[in-house]
């Protein structure tokens, strides 16, 4: 039975959990209004979403020795008063450089917030509680990209910009408070080991160029070239990363946790899995207001129909867990998001508005049960000692795949427009369909009782060392 401090916990996370993605993706509906407030193209606005983007990614690894060093509850208070202070300060800015400056600040608040956040809904748990406390941590992240268009566009048409920032100030004020009266540090813990300097060195700097590689790719007027470049010093980076991680005796990530099943299929299939979900609402909303000729508004209330699936499976979604476990339930999502990713390709806009709402809502349902499975899988075989290991990559792994959503977005979108010119949007769709093949196919891979832990269909004993060294 869950207890209620760590139910208000999981919605407290669950509320910061939306404020970061929400500013994650939210922005890019105002750009020329953005711009031309600040006196710049609206190009140069996508600096605004990229610092904070690359901020998340550099500092997520280091939020787990944070954690450990100074305890959960001080460095996730401090994480929300600085995402909130750098709100108020966006919406005071009146330069982009001033602007960036406060994303940058807002990423740092946002690495520590959520991932922190969510090591203390998972720690101290019994196994079987895990899914029903993951479910109120994970919606809030489906929703933020879905919602964005809409918001964006209403607050660009009847407002101005700095609302989109204004709006984190109560919130985050709430928060605070919330977790000033709620959160404490729990039992006793222990000094962790030396910070591992080297490991932040290259996996922060190769996350970073990742990031920024996303970021160039994302922007049609890029060149190939830093395409190439940093693409390429990101994989280098990232490779010298895992080799050090592999080898220190006490690593930044201990990516020896790979080595449990259940957690390595979250963190590969989820992220395949993520990219896509991340993609879709960026493309749909082009596709009705540049094909179809749709007002932000219209279009944004459509694409909020994905909402309603996500929410309407949510309350089922503990319950089909228990009732088939793991590997059917992801293969079902998977096999979902497919379907109607490809079937996003084949609307026009003579298909009745009821038709294209009805499948967002199939779309967002199957979202939903997907990103609940890999959340919750991702903590179902790993033992206490390495929750905080496990918490950290997966956040990581998490980011980036959002990250590289949207890039994956645009890359879809140019190879339609060179392979079918008067069909880039269906060739677009139906690539990012092949994303989340890849995740149906470790889905099909996955041992039919994976994750049994946390259904209470399993001894709730730790696997040995011996057990983690095999893969067991």
């Amino acid at each position: 039975m869950i207890d209620s401090k760590h139910r208000n916990t999981a919605l407290l996370v669950a509320g910061c959990f939306f404020m970061e993605n929400l500013d994650g993706t939210i922005v890019s509906t105002a750009a020329p209004r953005m711009g031309a407030a600040l006196g710049v193209a609206p190009t140069a606005i996508g600096l605004v979403v990229t610092a904070y983007l690359v901020t998340l990614a550099v500092l997520i690894p280091l939020s787990g020795w944070l954690a450990a060093r100074f305890g959960p509850r001080r460095v996730f208070l401090t994480a929300i008063a600085l995402f909130t202070a750098a709100s108020l300060g966006c919406v005071l800015s009146t330069s982009l450089g001033w602007l960036v400056a406060m994303r940058v600040v807002q990423g740092a608040g946002g690495a520590m917030m959520v991932p922190v956040g969510r090591l203390m809904v998972v720690s101290e748990v019994d196994k079987p509680d895990i899914p029903r406390l993951i479910s109120y941590v994970v919606w809030p992240g489906l929703v933020a990209p879905v919602i964005a268009p809409l918001l964006g566009g209403l607050i660009t048409t009847y407002a101005s910009w700095p609302w989109m920032f204004l709006v984190n100030i109560p919130l985050g004020a709430v928060a605070f408070a919330v977790a000033w009266r709620l959160i404490d540090d729990g039992p006793g813990r222990t000094a962790p080991p030396r910070l591992d300097r080297a490991g932040v060195l290259l996996t922060s700097t190769g996350l970073g160029a990742l990031t920024w590689t996303a970021h160039l790719l994302s922007d049609r007027h890029a060149r190939w070239t830093p395409v190439a470049v940093f693409g390429v010093l990101s994989v280098a980076l990232l490779a010298a990363a895992a080799r050090h991680l592999l080898r220190t005796e006490h690593p930044l990530v201990d990516l020896r946790t790979l080595r449990i099943p259940a957690f390595r299929a979250s963190v590969s299939g989820g992220s395949l899995f993520w990219i896509t979900v991340a993609a879709v609402p960026f493309v749909l909303p082009l596709l009705f207001q540049e094909a179809f000729g749709w007002s932000a508004v219209k279009s944004g209330t459509v694409v909020l129909f994905v909402f309603v699936g996500n929410i309407g499976i949510k309350p089922a979604t503990t319950r089909l867990l228990q009732r088939f476990g793991f590997r059917p339930l992801l293969v079902t999502a998977t096999v979902g998001v497919v379907a109607t990713t490809v079937l996003c390709g084949f609307l026009t806009a003579g298909t009745p508005v009821a038709l294209i709402a009805a499948l967002a809502v199939v779309s967002g349902a199957a979202r939903s049960l997907g990103l609940t499975c890999y959340q919750v899988i991702a903590f179902a075989d790993v033992p206490q000692e390495r929750m905080g290991h496990a918490n950290t990559l997966q956040s990581t792994a998490q980011q980036a795949a959002a990250g590289l959503g949207v890039a994956a977005a645009t890359v879809a979108l140019r190879a339609g427009e060179w392979l079918r010119p008067g069909s880039a949007y269906a060739v677009a769709f139906c690539l990012l369909a092949v994303v989340s093949v890849g995740a149906l196919t470790g889905a099909v891979r996955l041992r039919p009782g994976a994750g049994g832990a946390v259904m209470g269909v399993m001894p709730r004993s730790r696997p040995s060392a011996g057990q983690l060294q095999r893969g067991a």
